[in-house]
């Protein structure tokens, strides 16, 4: 694929992840990843009852703050994400314009009450950060549970399906190239 990716961390995101996560998704994808500058968010973003990010309000921010940019998007942050359909997300993506965004929060083992594990996180976050970036790029979700492009609505799904692409949908990516 001819398309960079552009990782983007929304304020503050441990720069050790993201720079894993590049090589794992370059890895994935067969394409260039590039750690962007930062991208200052203000919690006067968030939905003031819900104290959560509303995941379109962060694409629009991500078309402002880098306009004219070619090629697929995807925002790493620490808030809290939701969209109208989903009371929550780990991850979501909007085919239209090629933006993903990753939710560290739910993520985290701490908020399930369990010690930090920075190798545990970064595998959820890959899981995750692979099926925006296949969400970005117009695949659907997959019906195979191991597939990372399966959809999840629980941490312990993440943890138990792959962070690579079933033959399908590696089949639907590569078509979608051409």
């Amino acid at each position: 694929m001819a398309k960079i990716i552009r990782l983007i961390p929304v304020n503050t995101v441990d720069a050790r992840l993201a720079d894993r996560l590049a090589v794992c998704i370059e890895e994935r994808f067969l394409t260039g990843v590039r750690i962007e500058r930062s991208l200052a968010l203000a919690r006067t973003a968030l939905n003031a009852t819900r104290n959560q990010l509303f995941a379109p309000t962060l694409y629009a921010r991500i078309a402002r703050g880098f306009p004219g940019q070619e090629g697929f998007a995807l925002a790493l942050t620490e808030f809290d994400c939701y969209k109208t359909s989903q009371r929550y997300l780990f991850a979501d993506a909007d085919a239209n314009t090629g933006t993903g965004v990753v939710s560290l929060h739910r993520l985290r083992p701490e908020f399930y009450g369990e010690e930090p594990d920075p190798n545990l996180l970064f595998q959820r976050v890959l899981k995750e950060a692979v099926y925006a970036l296949g969400r970005a790029m117009g695949l659907r979700s997959c019906h195979s549970p191991r597939c990372a492009m399966h959809a999840t609505s629980s941490v312990f799904e993440t943890d138990t399906k792959s962070p690579n692409l079933c033959e399908a949908c590696l089949g639907r990516i590569s078509r979608a190239r051409q």
